[in-house]
This record gives C-alpha cells, structure tokens and sequence, in this order.
C-alpha cells in the first residue's frame, strides 16, 4: 500500500521482497492480496514506469535516499512481538549501505515495541560512510536517520486512509528527518496539515495504543450485548445512545463475533507483554482478549443448543474474512467458528465473496454462490458484514434452507422484520 500511494504521486518507488515467486506475480500484475482499488493503483503506477519490484536488494535500494521498513511483526509463543524481520531488513540496509544516497532516510512502517527503532538506530550507528560525489546534499552531514511511522490503514479502506489520512504520525527528534517525512506526506495533506510530530518511544507506543483502543470499543460492546441478551434490552438501541454522546462517538461500536485480522489480535497481546516486561499490570487488555475470545464460544454455544445433535447436521456459513472489504482470515472469528462446528461433525457448505482459498485446511467446500450453498441447510450462519448479505432475497433463502433459521453474528437484520418473513432469527444481543 505504501509502495504503490507513495508512486501515485510521482515518486520512483522500489518495492522489494524476498520471496521471488511473490514478486513474480508483481511483476505479472497479480496482486497477492485483495483491497479494494489497489489493483487499479499498482497497474497504473507500473505502467507508468513509477513502480517496480524486485528480490534483489542491492538492486533495489541503489540510489534511493528513502527507506520504508514494511514487514510483518508477528507474535512469539510467549505473546511479544517478532520484530526479528525488521532488525535484518535494517542490516541489509547496512551491509549495502554504499549503494545508497547520504544522507538516509529509514521509515520503520511495521507496527513494533517500544525501543525497536532505538534497536534498529543502533545497527546504522557508526556506520561507515562512502562520499562518491562532494556536494551530492544540502544540509546535516551524510548519515543514517532513523523514523518511527506508524500506519493507521483500515483493510477494506485502505486506499482511501492512505490518500486522505486522518493522521500521520512522526517519530523521530530529528529535524532534518522531519522535513523528508513532511515531504513525502505534503501530497497527502491538501486538506490540511494533519502531521503528528513526537519522539520515537511515543509513535511506537501511538499505533499499539490506537488499536488497543478500538478493540476496546468492540469488547465493551459485546460485552454489554450479553448483558443486554439476559435483561432484555437491545445492543442496537443502546448503541444508537451510546454513540450520539460526541465524546463517544458511533465509530466501532457494534456488537458481534468480536474483533480479529492482523492487527488487534497480536497489539493487543504485545502491549500485555510490554506490561510484563516493564512490570506494569495491563488488566484491561488482558481482559479485552479475554471477553473477546469469549464471543465465539457463547454464539456457537447458541447453535450447538439450538440444534442439538449437531453431528447430523448441514449448515451454510456466509461469510469467512474477519471483516468486509478483505479477503484476509487471519485471527477471524468467523474461521474460529467454521473450526468449532467442524470439530463436531457438523456439514458446513461456506460462501465468502473473498476468501477463495480458505476451505481447504478443513477440507469444506467453498462454493462461488452465497444461494447455492444454502441448498438442503439445517439452517444459515452469518459471520461477516459483506454488503450482498445485508438485503438478500429472503424469499429465496427460505425457499433452499430446510427449515427457516438464521443465526446472524454481525446484527445486519431487525428482529421484528424477520419473524414477521417467517424465520426464526436469532442475533447478538438484540430482542
């Protein structure tokens, strides 16, 4: 995303990977994963020579005075971040870093802890410098700095965050890394300067924070909509007040499976580790994991009570991603279900609009039409907010499924109109 944004305005951009048969596809123009419009981006940045990719490393980084750090940080058995891919992207930078343009510019964009890029400073610290050409700069002398840049890209919006941020956060008490940085963001900023300026222990602990937040927000409301389910009041009604109050504010206030993909799932257990690590007692967010790995057991335990025996039973799922506008799987709470009900011989017939290839580890069938896998279904699963799920032809639905059952994990029908079409509906939270 970076890569292919930062081209879009006229920059000559590099993308390099170390996985060749990845920057084959590249090459081809086959994008690895599915965002919208960023085909179109990447099609159009190559075509017009502003955007190439590469294995090669010395290739890639020879003449470029700016450097983006981009790599996944994944979690460790014990809960911390992985950031070994970002400590060794840093040495090649160093070990070819005669190749390059003084003075240097090195953009950690990977989500990482507290004191990684103080780690990746370190690697460039007396580094030895190659003067080709006197006069080659204008301003500090030839070095290497180091910046805390953060990302706050929603999978599914990404295009459109990137272009039309509502932050930019800065991490580094340079000056001179400053001003690169204001540059390369000024084409995004024509609305209005939106850059945040800090050092770089604040912009790390910024992205975990952002995001600790927001899942926050979800586990607050799923678990309200427990509450809500026991007392017979409406998540939906309550989220409607809840989310007037201009100091709340609607956005991630809906109740459901809870929160997954790559980001809130591994930040939210790094910053209990970093507690760990300083000796600081991070209750809350060892409570929001807690709560929210409970939303998938309690909505399969409603299942499993409504249809039991399950083992002799055929279920649609629509839906896998864990969220609309991706194809991406990781950490869903969709796929944590697909698993449970798999586990007990239930027959699953699943339909995602993205995620193509994820049946085959269960070894279900995915099927390219969300109304043929309803055919001779016990009953349907929704698990992803897809917008072709949000008004489907019910008459159609009821006509395939055995018998007229819906369980609706994302909340996108009203109760009351579902009963009156005849189906026995069942959602989170809600009357």
């Amino acid at each position: 995303m970076t890569a292919a944004c930062l081209s879009d305005v006229g920059n000559q951009v590099t993308g390099i990977d170390c996985d060749a048969g990845r920057i084959r596809g590249l090459r081809a123009e086959r994008i690895p994963i599915y965002e919208p419009d960023l085909e179109a981006l990447v099609k159009r940045n190559m075509r017009a020579g502003r955007l190439r990719f590469t294995d090669g490393f010395k290739d890639g980084i020879a003449g470029v005075s700016v450097v983006f750090i981009a790599v996944g940080t994944p979690s460790l058995p014990d809960g911390s971040a992985d950031v070994s891919a970002v400590l060794a992207v840093a040495e090649q930078i160093r070990n070819h870093v005669a190749e390059v343009r003084f003075p240097l510019t090195v953009i950690v964009k990977s989500t990482v802890p507290v004191g990684t890029n103080r780690a990746v400073d370190n690697i460039f610290s007396g580094t030895p410098v190659e003067i080709r050409t006197v006069g080659e700069w204008v301003g500090p002398p030839p070095r290497v700095y180091v910046v805390s840049n953060p990302e706050f890209l929603k999978e599914g919006h990404a295009v459109g965050d990137f272009m039309k941020p509502d932050r930019v956060v800065v991490g580094t008490d340079d000056e001179y890394a400053r001003e690169v940085c204001r540059r390369l963001y000024e084409p995004f900023m024509r609305r209005g300067d939106r850059m945040i300026y800090m050092d770089p222990a604040s912009a790390e602990m910024t992205k975990y924070a952002a995001n600790f937040m927001l899942a926050t927000r979800i586990t607050v409301m799923n678990e309200l909509a427990g509450l809500c389910e026991k007392c017979g009041a409406d998540i939906e009604q309550v989220r409607a007040g809840v989310g007037s109050d201009n100091r709340i504010g609607p956005a991630f206030l809906y109740a459901g499976l809870g929160y997954g993909g790559s980001c809130f799932p591994k930040d939210v257990l790094a910053l209990s580790d970093m507690g760990k690590k300083y000796d600081v007692d991070m209750a809350l967010a060892r409570t929001v994991r807690e709560v929210n790995g409970h939303q998938v057991s309690h909505f399969f335990d409603r299942v499993r009570d409504y249809f039991e025996p399950l083992h002799d039973k055929t279920l649609a799922v629509w839906g896998l991603t864990f969220k609309a506008g991706t194809d991406d799987v990781r950490e869903s709470p969709a796929v944590r279900c697909v698993q449970l009900l798999n586990e007990f011989g239930v027959r699953l017939r699943l339909y995602d609009p993205k995620a193509s290839d994820f049946s085959g580890p269960l070894g279900v069938l995915l099927y390219k039409d969300a109304y043929t896998a309803l055919e001779g279904c016990d009953g349907l699963l929704i698990l992803t907010d897809w917008p072709e799920f949000r008004s489907p032809d019910f008459v159609r639905v009821k006509d395939k499924l055995k018998q007229p059952v819906i369980f609706d994990g994302r909340n996108l029908y009203e109760p009351d109109q579902m009963r009156k079409l005849g189906f026995e509906y069942s959602s989170v939270g809600r009357r």
